[in-house]
Parts: C-alpha cells; sequence; structure tokens
C-alpha cells in the first residue's frame, strides 16, 4: 500500500485529483464551522450533549458534528442519501424507475435529476422541522438556544440548510467526476474522521487523571485493530461462483469456450441495515424529547440496554435481506448468463440457475448479517463496560473502513491504467517490409 500511495505522486493525472479531493474536503471542514444566524452556540452545544442518543445525535455523526454546531452543513448529506435508497428502494415497486436502472447513461442522468429534486425537497422539510424544533428546545440551564423566534428564523434556518446541502451534493459529485473515490461517500468519511482526534484527547486526558487505566486503554485499541481487521476481511471476501461458456462459431471464428466466475459479496447490503435499524431506533427517544410522556417507555430502547441491542440485531438481520432483495436480482443475473451462453456446471438454465443463486445468496447474507450485527454490537456492549469516551465500532466503523477499501482501489485502478498505457506506447510493433 505505502509503494502504491508513492506511485500515486509520481503520476500527475492522479496527483492532481488527489489535489482537488483534498481541497473540496478541506472547504467542507471549513463550511462545518461556519455558525447558522440566530442561534446560542454554547445552550446547542450543552443540549446536544444530554441528547446524544436521539435522532440529533445519530444526525451530528454523520454530519462531522455541523448539527451540534448549527453550522451551515448542520443537515450533512443525509437528505441526499435518503432520497437515494428511497429510489433504490422504490424500483421493486415502480416499473418505470426500474427501466430507468437499466437504460444507461441516459437513465442515470435521470435518476440523478430526480435525487436532486428530492433532496430539495427533503432538505426543506428538515430545515423547518429542525427550526421549528430549536424554538422549543431549552438548553440544561433553562436558556432558549434561538435568540429571536418566528418565522423570520424559520426561513432563514430553512434556506442557510438547503443551500448547505446543495453545495455539499455538488462537492461530492465533483469529488466523483474530478478527483478520487465516491465524493458522497468521502464526505461522510470525513466528517466522522475529523471527530477522532478531539476523542483521542480526551482519552489522554481520561488516562491521565486517572478516570482509565492504560490497560484498559491498550486492550480497547488492541480489539479495535482487530474489529478493523476483521471488516477488511469480510467486506473484501466473495462467493465466487464458477461459470462457463459455451462455445460459439460466428463465420470462420469460435467463440466462447471461457471459465469465469460470479462474484456474489459476503455483505451485498454494505452499511445499509445499520442505518436503518438505527434511524428506526432513535426515533421514540427523539419523540420524547418534545413529548416527556413517552420517556418512561422510550428508556428500553436506549443504547446500551439488552433490549435495545436485541431488536438492533433483529433489524440489522431483516434489513439485510431486504435490501439485499431490492438490489440484488438472481433472475436477472440468470438471464443475462443464458443470454451470453453461459451456465453453471451442473446447473441447468434458466429458471434453476436462478434458484440456485438464490440459494447461495440466502445462506452467505446470513453470514453477513451476522457479522454486520457483531460489529454493531458487540464494539458497543464493550464500550459501555470500560466507559470509553470515543466510539469505534459499528455503523461509523464499517463506512470508515468501506470507502477507504474503495478510494484505495480505484487508485489501483488509475495505476493499472497509466501501467497499461505505457506498456502499449513502448510495444509497438514496427511494421515489416515486405
Amino acid at each position: 500500500m505505502i509503494e502504491g500511495f508513492s506511485n500515486a505522486s509520481r503520476i500527475p493525472e492522479l496527483r492532481k485529483r488527489l489535489f482537488f479531493t483534498a481541497m473540496m474536503l478541506a472547504i467542507y471542514r471549513i463550511g462545518v464551522a461556519v455558525p447558522t444566524p440566530g442561534i446560542d452556540g454554547q445552550a446547542l452545544a450543552s443540549f446536544f450533549d444530554a441528547a446524544r442518543s436521539t435522532l440529533f445525535g445519530w444526525i451530528n455523526l454523520f454530519s462531522g458534528g455541523a448539527l451540534e454546531r448549527f453550522s451551515v452543513f448542520a443537515l450533512g448529506i443525509m437528505p441526499y442519501i435518503s432520497v437515494a435508497i428511497i429510489l433504490d428502494l422504490l424500483k421493486v415497486a415502480s416499473p418505470y424507475l426500474d427501466e430507468l436502472y437499466k437504460e444507461g447513461e441516459a437513465g442515470r442522468r435521470k435518476i440523478t435529476q430526480y435525487t436532486r429534486y428530492g433532496t430539495v425537497a427533503l432538505s426543506i422539510v428538515q430545515g423547518l422541522m429542525i427550526a421549528i424544533s430549536l424554538e422549543k428546545i431549552q438548553a440544561p440551564g433553562g436558556g432558549s438556544v434561538v435568540y429571536n423566534p418566528g418565522w423570520s428564523f424559520r426561513l432563514v434556518t430553512v434556506l442557510t440548510l438547503t443551500a448547505g446541502t446543495m453545495f455539499i451534493m455538488w462537492m461530492g459529485e465533483q469529488i466523483t467526476e474530478r478527483g478520487i473515490g465516491n465524493g458522497i461517500s468521502l464526505i461522510i468519511m470525513a466528517g466522522i474522521v475529523a471527530r477522532l482526534p478531539s476523542a483521542l484527547g480526551t482519552t489522554v486526558q481520561f488516562v491521565r487523571e486517572g478516570e482509565m487505566s492504560l490497560f484498559v486503554l491498550l486492550f480497547v485499541l488492541a480489539v479495535a485493530i482487530a474489529v478493523t481487521a476483521v471488516i477488511v476481511n469480510i467486506e473484501t471476501a466473495q462467493r465466487r461462483i464458477p461459470v462457463q461458456y459455451a462455445k460459439r462459431v460466428v463465420g470462420r471464428r469460435i467463440y466462447g469456450g471461457q471459465t469465469s466466475h460470479l462474484p456474489l459479496k459476503i455483505n451485498t447490503s454494505g452499511v445499509i441495515p445499520p442505518i436503518f435499524a438505527s434511524s428506526i431506533l432513535v426515533f421514540p427517544a427523539t419523540l420524547a424529547t418534545f413529548v416527556p410522556q413517552l420517556k418512561q417507555y422510550s428508556s428500553l430502547l436506549t443504547p446500551g440496554g439488552w433490549f435495545y441491542d436485541v431488536i438492533y440485531v433483529i433489524l440489522i438481520i431483516f434489513f439485510t435481506y431486504f435490501y439485499t432483495a431490492v438490489t440484488f436480482n438472481p433472475v436477472d443475473v440468470a438471464d443475462n448468463l443464458k443470454r451470453y451462453g453461459g451456465f453453471i456446471p451442473g446447473i441447468r438454465p434458466g429458471r434453476y440457475t436462478a434458484e440456485y443463486i438464490d440459494r447461495v445468496l440466502s445462506r452467505i447474507t446470513l453470514g453477513g448479517a451476522i457479522y454486520v450485527s457483531a460489529v454493531c454490537v458487540l464494539p458497543t456492549i464493550m464500550i459501555e463496560q470500560f466507559n470509553v469516551p470515543f466510539y469505534f465500532g459499528g455503523t461509523a466503523l464499517l463506512i470508515v473502513v468501506g470507502v477507504a477499501l474503495d478510494t484505495i482501489a480505484q487508485m489501483e485502478t488509475h495505476l493499472l491504467t497509466r501501467n497499461y498505457e505505457g506498456f502499449m506506447r513502448r510495444g509497438r510493433v514496427k511494421s515489416r517490409k515486405g
């Protein structure tokens, strides 16, 4: 990997892409520090310290701390991701969307356009809800977090937050097109990683003050490294189904007769299941923030409790199967194999191939669901037991490791392309005189 980074710095095009990506992420982090007008920052920070287990704490994690500062990027990129996931799920019920996904580049542009419109609408709704909620919030000291409540504050807040989300969406698209890696994923990763230095500083302070022993710190770091290694291994793991292509005679040439494989990822659904499960579980705690009568019921779904962990695991397993079924269609895969003359040895083409792929996918999806559940729940349990002041497990770690692997893979692709181009330039064969 170190050699790959050193080689990347020698390629002008890749170096420009890396520099552009770094500049866009730096602009994003600067925007996180720009506050929205009309907010008492200290009172809002005190409120978020007491609301980390609600939906506000969840959104704040993915916005890189922008929500607790109530910056212009307070909504982050979550509206864009939510709309993209909703459209991805709706293609099962909407034949029109399903056709757009299959139309290639033209369909992709149309889907992107719908996603942008949906992001604007959802940002307006979420911005208005947050503005109204902030007017009702009382800080732990008893003061209000809004200086001048009213429709003027709501209108300014909605316009500011919507513009901030659209700007982040534009930056993500620019990174994807002109930088390296997936721009939206890198922005989320940057927000999560940006909170790591302060968390590590707090941990060192705890050790110095004697609130945490050095042995516990070393044990937690060892577990964090082990969990990261497990995530890397399983995220890159595949179940390869052998595929044989029949020989075809076209004119005087024979095509086919090759052996390949159909790769199935162990974790096909990625990080979507824990995001859905966490969003559902933190909703009661969020309602209890505004409706005190619900606090006695929402306490059952407090993170760290056994009831919360059991429901969390069940929801992760459910959404893992659900999202895998939505995004991967064995029937389409079997039809494509049959169309191009491919077949699985020992399995008849068509319906039998689809049933075989679905059976294999169901088995490995169970393993993937158990893996995601363990990564999300076990570190949280350990953190609660040892009172660790930083969070390294669960969804955040899955996102960071997954985005890092994807970015490194794209860098390797650029390096291979450059090497192949150089090989072709050096390998020109001079024509022979007849």
